[in-house]
Protein backbone atom coordinates (compact mmCIF):
# COMPACT_ATOMS: atom_id res chain seq x y z
CA UNK A 1 0.00 0.00 0.00
CA UNK A 2 1.39 3.35 -1.09
CA UNK A 3 2.23 5.74 1.89
CA UNK A 4 0.30 9.08 1.83
CA UNK A 5 2.10 12.17 1.11
CA UNK A 6 3.30 14.35 3.63
CA UNK A 7 3.42 18.15 3.18
CA UNK A 8 4.73 20.21 5.69
CA UNK A 9 4.03 24.46 5.60
CA UNK A 10 5.69 27.42 7.34
CA UNK A 11 3.97 30.62 7.33
CA UNK A 12 2.96 32.97 10.19
CA UNK A 13 3.36 36.28 12.41
CA UNK A 14 0.63 37.73 10.40
CA UNK A 15 -2.71 37.25 8.50
CA UNK A 16 -1.25 38.12 5.24
CA UNK A 17 1.63 35.02 6.07
CA UNK A 18 -0.90 32.46 7.37
CA UNK A 19 -3.93 32.64 5.25
CA UNK A 20 -2.07 31.79 2.15
CA UNK A 21 -0.72 28.31 3.46
CA UNK A 22 -3.69 27.74 4.75
CA UNK A 23 -5.51 28.10 1.54
CA UNK A 24 -2.72 25.89 -0.34
CA UNK A 25 -2.99 23.19 2.24
CA UNK A 26 -7.01 23.35 1.19
CA UNK A 27 -6.33 22.70 -1.98
CA UNK A 28 -3.54 20.27 -1.69
CA UNK A 29 -6.26 18.53 0.78
CA UNK A 30 -8.61 18.59 -2.06
CA UNK A 31 -6.25 17.28 -4.52
CA UNK A 32 -4.64 14.14 -2.05
CA UNK A 33 -7.27 13.35 0.62
CA UNK A 34 -5.27 11.04 2.01
CA UNK A 35 -2.51 13.57 2.56
CA UNK A 36 -0.66 14.74 5.81
CA UNK A 37 -0.37 18.29 6.43
CA UNK A 38 1.77 19.62 9.44
CA UNK A 39 2.12 23.42 9.70
CA UNK A 40 4.90 24.68 11.64
CA UNK A 41 4.88 28.33 13.06
CA UNK A 42 6.30 30.97 16.04
CA UNK A 43 5.66 29.59 19.10
CA UNK A 44 3.97 33.06 20.25
CA UNK A 45 2.48 34.22 17.13
CA UNK A 46 -1.59 34.05 15.84
CA UNK A 47 -1.05 31.27 13.73
CA UNK A 48 -0.63 29.10 16.46
CA UNK A 49 -4.55 29.65 17.25
CA UNK A 50 -5.81 30.16 13.45
CA UNK A 51 -3.94 27.24 11.61
CA UNK A 52 -5.98 24.57 14.27
CA UNK A 53 -8.97 26.81 14.07
CA UNK A 54 -8.50 25.79 9.94
CA UNK A 55 -8.30 22.40 10.76
CA UNK A 56 -4.57 21.72 10.63
CA UNK A 57 -2.01 20.74 13.19
CA UNK A 58 1.13 22.86 14.07
CA UNK A 59 4.25 22.88 16.01
CA UNK A 60 6.06 25.77 17.26
CA UNK A 61 9.45 27.43 16.90
CA UNK A 62 11.13 29.61 19.24
CA UNK A 63 11.81 32.41 17.24
CA UNK A 64 11.49 36.04 16.61
CA UNK A 65 12.98 38.11 14.01
CA UNK A 66 15.86 41.04 14.29
CA UNK A 67 14.94 44.33 15.68
CA UNK A 68 16.29 47.78 13.73
CA UNK A 69 17.72 49.12 16.72
CA UNK A 70 20.18 46.97 19.83
CA UNK A 71 17.61 45.28 22.04
CA UNK A 72 17.45 42.33 24.14
CA UNK A 73 15.70 40.05 21.58
CA UNK A 74 18.50 41.05 18.97
CA UNK A 75 20.80 39.28 21.44
CA UNK A 76 18.86 36.33 22.00
CA UNK A 77 18.71 35.74 18.39
CA UNK A 78 21.24 33.34 17.56
CA UNK A 79 20.50 31.11 20.31
CA UNK A 80 16.59 31.24 18.64
CA UNK A 81 18.08 30.71 15.60
CA UNK A 82 20.02 27.38 16.85
CA UNK A 83 16.47 26.24 19.34
CA UNK A 84 14.69 26.65 15.84
CA UNK A 85 16.86 25.10 13.43
CA UNK A 86 17.60 22.06 16.21
CA UNK A 87 13.89 21.58 16.46
CA UNK A 88 13.03 21.85 12.84
CA UNK A 89 15.51 18.65 12.56
CA UNK A 90 13.80 16.84 15.15
CA UNK A 91 10.39 17.92 13.34
CA UNK A 92 11.34 16.79 9.28
CA UNK A 93 12.95 13.58 10.67
CA UNK A 94 10.02 12.46 12.27
CA UNK A 95 7.48 14.14 9.74
CA UNK A 96 9.42 13.12 6.82
CA UNK A 97 7.63 15.50 4.36
CA UNK A 98 7.90 15.12 0.45
CA UNK A 99 7.40 18.59 -0.18
CA UNK A 100 8.18 22.01 2.13
CA UNK A 101 6.55 24.67 1.69
CA UNK A 102 7.35 28.57 3.11
CA UNK A 103 4.61 31.49 3.16
CA UNK A 104 6.66 33.96 4.89
CA UNK A 105 7.54 34.89 8.43
CA UNK A 106 10.44 33.94 10.90
CA UNK A 107 9.59 30.31 11.27
CA UNK A 108 9.81 29.31 7.39
CA UNK A 109 13.64 30.27 7.66
CA UNK A 110 15.01 27.65 9.83
CA UNK A 111 12.25 25.50 8.75
CA UNK A 112 12.80 25.58 5.46
CA UNK A 113 16.95 25.43 5.45
CA UNK A 114 16.64 22.18 7.10
CA UNK A 115 14.19 20.97 4.24
CA UNK A 116 17.11 22.38 2.21
CA UNK A 117 19.84 20.15 4.50
CA UNK A 118 17.78 16.92 3.89
CA UNK A 119 17.22 17.45 -0.39
CA UNK A 120 13.92 17.99 0.07
CA UNK A 121 12.04 19.76 -2.79
CA UNK A 122 11.18 23.37 -1.54
CA UNK A 123 8.29 26.02 -2.35
CA UNK A 124 7.75 29.79 -1.73
CA UNK A 125 5.16 32.03 -1.95
CA UNK A 126 6.23 35.43 -1.76
CA UNK A 127 3.27 38.20 -1.17
CA UNK A 128 4.71 41.38 -1.68
CA UNK A 129 5.80 43.26 -4.40
CA UNK A 130 8.80 43.92 -2.26
CA UNK A 131 10.22 40.58 -0.18
CA UNK A 132 11.21 40.39 3.01
CA UNK A 133 14.21 39.06 4.72
CA UNK A 134 13.20 35.37 5.11
CA UNK A 135 12.19 34.81 2.17
CA UNK A 136 15.04 36.54 0.16
CA UNK A 137 17.07 34.54 1.91
CA UNK A 138 15.13 31.44 1.27
CA UNK A 139 14.66 32.55 -2.62
CA UNK A 140 18.71 31.62 -3.33
CA UNK A 141 17.74 27.69 -1.77
CA UNK A 142 14.15 27.41 -2.63
CA UNK A 143 13.26 25.34 -6.22
CA UNK A 144 10.43 27.19 -7.23
CA UNK A 145 9.18 30.80 -5.67
CA UNK A 146 5.50 31.71 -6.68
CA UNK A 147 5.26 35.55 -7.02
CA UNK A 148 2.12 37.21 -6.59
CA UNK A 149 3.90 40.44 -9.07
CA UNK A 150 5.93 40.25 -11.28
CA UNK A 151 10.12 42.25 -11.76
CA UNK A 152 11.04 40.31 -8.56
CA UNK A 153 14.19 39.06 -10.45
CA UNK A 154 15.76 41.83 -8.55
CA UNK A 155 15.29 39.58 -5.27
CA UNK A 156 15.32 36.18 -6.90
CA UNK A 157 16.89 34.22 -9.25
CA UNK A 158 14.68 34.33 -12.56
CA UNK A 159 14.70 30.67 -13.53
CA UNK A 160 12.91 29.67 -10.34
CA UNK A 161 9.73 32.68 -10.50
CA UNK A 162 6.20 31.05 -12.03
CA UNK A 163 3.93 34.40 -11.20
CA UNK A 164 1.14 32.76 -9.95
CA UNK A 165 -0.33 35.64 -7.58
CA UNK A 166 -1.73 35.69 -4.04
CA UNK A 167 -4.13 32.85 -3.04
CA UNK A 168 -7.70 33.80 -2.40
CA UNK A 169 -10.80 32.98 -1.06
CA UNK A 170 -13.13 30.97 -3.75
CA UNK A 171 -16.36 32.75 -2.86
CA UNK A 172 -14.81 36.21 -3.71
CA UNK A 173 -15.10 35.12 -7.14
CA UNK A 174 -19.14 35.55 -6.85
CA UNK A 175 -19.30 38.76 -5.35
CA UNK A 176 -20.66 40.68 -8.06
CA UNK A 177 -23.55 38.48 -7.88
CA UNK A 178 -24.64 39.26 -3.80
CA UNK A 179 -25.30 42.86 -4.34
CA UNK A 180 -29.23 43.19 -3.99
CA UNK A 181 -28.51 40.77 -0.82
CA UNK A 182 -25.99 42.62 0.57
CA UNK A 183 -28.08 46.16 0.05
CA UNK A 184 -30.87 44.09 2.68
CA UNK A 185 -28.17 42.64 4.77
CA UNK A 186 -26.90 46.58 5.34
CA UNK A 187 -29.26 48.18 5.24
CA UNK A 188 -28.50 50.24 2.35
CA UNK A 189 -30.42 53.08 0.71
CA UNK A 190 -30.38 52.39 -2.79
CA UNK A 191 -29.59 55.58 -4.57
CA UNK A 192 -27.06 56.81 -2.26
CA UNK A 193 -22.85 55.29 -3.14
CA UNK A 194 -21.74 53.12 -0.70
CA UNK A 195 -17.96 53.79 0.41
CA UNK A 196 -16.42 51.06 2.44
CA UNK A 197 -13.64 51.43 4.75
CA UNK A 198 -11.18 49.08 5.52
CA UNK A 199 -8.44 49.07 8.31
CA UNK A 200 -7.45 45.55 9.32
CA UNK A 201 -8.79 43.19 12.06
CA UNK A 202 -7.00 45.74 14.50
CA UNK A 203 -7.37 48.75 12.89
CA UNK A 204 -5.60 51.79 11.26
CA UNK A 205 -5.40 54.96 12.98
CA UNK A 206 -4.73 57.49 10.38
CA UNK A 207 -7.80 56.18 8.61
CA UNK A 208 -10.16 56.39 10.90
CA UNK A 209 -9.34 59.60 11.75
CA UNK A 210 -8.98 60.76 8.51
CA UNK A 211 -12.61 59.35 7.90
CA UNK A 212 -13.71 61.50 11.58
CA UNK A 213 -12.66 64.48 9.97
CA UNK A 214 -14.11 63.78 6.49
CA UNK A 215 -17.97 62.27 7.34
CA UNK A 216 -19.98 64.97 7.21
CA UNK A 217 -18.86 66.07 4.02
CA UNK A 218 -19.26 62.27 2.16
CA UNK A 219 -22.10 62.49 3.55
CA UNK A 220 -23.13 65.63 2.02
CA UNK A 221 -22.05 64.67 -1.09
CA UNK A 222 -24.71 61.65 -1.12
CA UNK A 223 -22.42 58.90 -0.18
CA UNK A 224 -23.38 56.22 2.78
CA UNK A 225 -20.64 53.93 4.77
CA UNK A 226 -19.67 51.23 5.88
CA UNK A 227 -17.05 51.98 8.15
CA UNK A 228 -14.89 49.11 9.97
CA UNK A 229 -12.99 50.90 12.82
CA UNK A 230 -11.03 47.66 13.36
CA UNK A 231 -10.66 46.33 17.49
CA UNK A 232 -8.18 48.66 18.69
CA UNK A 233 -10.53 51.64 17.72
CA UNK A 234 -14.13 50.55 17.65
CA UNK A 235 -14.97 52.06 21.13
CA UNK A 236 -13.97 55.44 19.92
CA UNK A 237 -15.32 55.79 16.87
CA UNK A 238 -18.60 53.93 17.40
CA UNK A 239 -20.44 57.16 18.13
CA UNK A 240 -20.07 58.13 14.57
CA UNK A 241 -22.78 55.02 14.00
CA UNK A 242 -24.96 57.62 15.30
CA UNK A 243 -25.14 59.54 12.16
CA UNK A 244 -27.45 59.08 9.70
CA UNK A 245 -25.79 56.66 6.51
CA UNK A 246 -22.65 55.70 8.62
CA UNK A 247 -22.37 52.17 9.83
CA UNK A 248 -19.17 51.58 12.33
CA UNK A 249 -18.05 48.06 12.93
CA UNK A 250 -15.88 46.50 14.84
CA UNK A 251 -15.06 44.03 12.41
CA UNK A 252 -16.62 42.79 8.75
CA UNK A 253 -17.49 38.97 9.54
CA UNK A 254 -19.35 39.25 6.36
CA UNK A 255 -16.64 40.70 3.75
CA UNK A 256 -18.55 38.99 0.56
CA UNK A 257 -21.54 41.30 1.27
CA UNK A 258 -19.11 44.65 2.17
CA UNK A 259 -17.40 43.90 -0.99
CA UNK A 260 -20.21 43.44 -3.32
CA UNK A 261 -22.31 46.41 -1.45
CA UNK A 262 -19.16 48.88 -2.10
CA UNK A 263 -18.90 51.24 -4.66
CA UNK A 264 -15.77 53.28 -3.83
CA UNK A 265 -13.51 50.93 -1.25
CA UNK A 266 -10.67 52.55 0.80
CA UNK A 267 -8.20 50.25 1.94
CA UNK A 268 -4.52 49.56 3.50
CA UNK A 269 -2.83 47.39 1.12
CA UNK A 270 -2.07 44.40 2.52
CA UNK A 271 -0.10 41.75 -0.16
CA UNK A 272 -3.68 39.61 0.43
CA UNK A 273 -6.01 42.55 0.66
CA UNK A 274 -4.25 44.10 -2.42
CA UNK A 275 -5.34 40.61 -4.36
CA UNK A 276 -9.01 40.44 -3.09
CA UNK A 277 -9.65 43.88 -4.48
CA UNK A 278 -8.02 42.88 -7.95
CA UNK A 279 -10.59 40.18 -7.87
CA UNK A 280 -13.33 42.26 -6.18
CA UNK A 281 -12.69 44.98 -9.35
CA UNK A 282 -14.18 48.01 -7.73
CA UNK A 283 -12.39 51.05 -7.30
CA UNK A 284 -10.28 51.56 -4.74
CA UNK A 285 -8.02 54.06 -3.12
CA UNK A 286 -5.05 52.84 -1.35
CA UNK A 287 -3.55 54.69 1.94
CA UNK A 288 -0.53 52.22 2.54
CA UNK A 289 0.64 51.44 6.33
CA UNK A 290 4.24 53.41 6.42
CA UNK A 291 5.17 51.00 9.73
CA UNK A 292 5.60 48.34 7.98
CA UNK A 293 8.77 45.84 7.42
CA UNK A 294 10.60 47.70 3.98
CA UNK A 295 7.36 50.07 3.68
CA UNK A 296 5.91 46.93 1.06
CA UNK A 297 2.17 48.07 1.34
CA UNK A 298 3.07 51.40 -0.68
CA UNK A 299 5.55 49.45 -3.26
CA UNK A 300 2.03 46.80 -3.17
CA UNK A 301 -0.08 50.32 -3.62
CA UNK A 302 1.96 51.55 -6.24
CA UNK A 303 2.55 48.26 -8.48
CA UNK A 304 -1.43 48.70 -9.04
CA UNK A 305 -2.02 52.97 -9.33
CA UNK A 306 0.93 52.50 -11.94
CA UNK A 307 -0.87 50.45 -14.09
CA UNK A 308 -4.17 52.97 -13.74
CA UNK A 309 -5.98 50.44 -11.47
CA UNK A 310 -6.19 52.00 -8.33
CA UNK A 311 -5.18 55.59 -6.23
CA UNK A 312 -2.77 55.75 -3.80
CA UNK A 313 -3.10 58.13 -1.03
CA UNK A 314 0.51 58.89 1.19
CA UNK A 315 -0.30 58.97 5.02
CA UNK A 316 2.30 61.84 5.00
CA UNK A 317 -0.03 64.36 2.74
CA UNK A 318 -3.15 62.22 3.83
CA UNK A 319 -5.79 64.92 4.31
CA UNK A 320 -4.43 66.96 1.43
CA UNK A 321 -4.24 64.56 -1.21
CA UNK A 322 -7.18 62.57 -0.08
CA UNK A 323 -9.46 65.79 -0.45
CA UNK A 324 -7.72 66.39 -3.70
CA UNK A 325 -8.72 62.57 -5.47
CA UNK A 326 -11.46 61.20 -3.47
CA UNK A 327 -13.88 63.89 -3.79
CA UNK A 328 -13.36 63.87 -7.48
CA UNK A 329 -13.70 59.98 -7.97
CA UNK A 330 -16.58 60.12 -5.86
CA UNK A 331 -18.63 62.77 -8.42
CA UNK A 332 -16.70 61.15 -11.65
CA UNK A 333 -18.94 58.00 -13.02
CA UNK A 334 -16.38 57.23 -16.27
CA UNK A 335 -13.48 57.19 -13.82
CA UNK A 336 -14.61 55.15 -11.36
CA UNK A 337 -15.38 52.34 -14.23
CA UNK A 338 -11.78 52.78 -15.75
CA UNK A 339 -10.58 51.90 -12.11
CA UNK A 340 -13.04 49.23 -11.76
CA UNK A 341 -11.82 47.13 -15.19
CA UNK A 342 -8.50 48.10 -14.94
CA UNK A 343 -8.06 46.72 -11.34
CA UNK A 344 -9.98 43.61 -12.63
CA UNK A 345 -7.07 42.94 -15.28
CA UNK A 346 -4.83 42.53 -13.06
CA UNK A 347 -7.14 39.81 -11.01
CA UNK A 348 -5.28 36.50 -10.58
CA UNK A 349 -8.09 33.83 -8.99
CA UNK A 350 -6.42 30.67 -10.17
CA UNK A 351 -3.38 31.64 -7.54
CA UNK A 352 -4.59 28.81 -5.03
CA UNK A 353 -4.61 26.11 -7.86
CA UNK A 354 -1.37 26.92 -9.80
CA UNK A 355 0.91 27.13 -6.56
CA UNK A 356 -0.42 23.61 -5.85
CA UNK A 357 0.31 22.52 -9.18
CA UNK A 358 3.72 23.84 -9.19
CA UNK A 359 3.68 21.64 -5.78
CA UNK A 360 2.89 18.82 -7.90
CA UNK A 361 5.65 19.31 -10.06
CA UNK A 362 8.47 19.11 -7.40
CA UNK A 363 6.86 15.74 -6.30
CA UNK A 364 7.05 14.52 -9.95
CA UNK A 365 10.79 15.45 -9.92
CA UNK A 366 11.07 13.98 -6.47
CA UNK A 367 9.62 10.91 -7.28
CA UNK A 368 12.14 11.00 -10.66
CA UNK A 369 14.92 11.05 -8.52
Amino acid sequence: MKKPLHFILSGGGTGGHIYPAVSIADEIKRRFPDAEILFVGAQDRMEMQKVPEAGYKIEGLWISGIQRQLTMKNLMFPFKMMSSLWKSIQIINKFKPDVAIGTGGFASGPLLQVAHWRNIPTLIQEQNSFPGITNKWLGKKANVICTAYDQLDRFFPAEKIRITGNPVRNDLLKVSAKRAEAFDFFRLEKDRKVILVLGGSLGARRINQLLEEFVNDLVLEGAQIIWQTGKLYYETYKKFGEKEFVQIHEYLNNMNFAYAAADIIISRAGAGTVSELCIVGKPVVFIPSPNVAEDHQTKNALAIANKDAAIVVHEKNIKTEFREQFFPLLKNEKRQEELSVNIKKLARPNATKEIVDEIEKLLKKGNKG
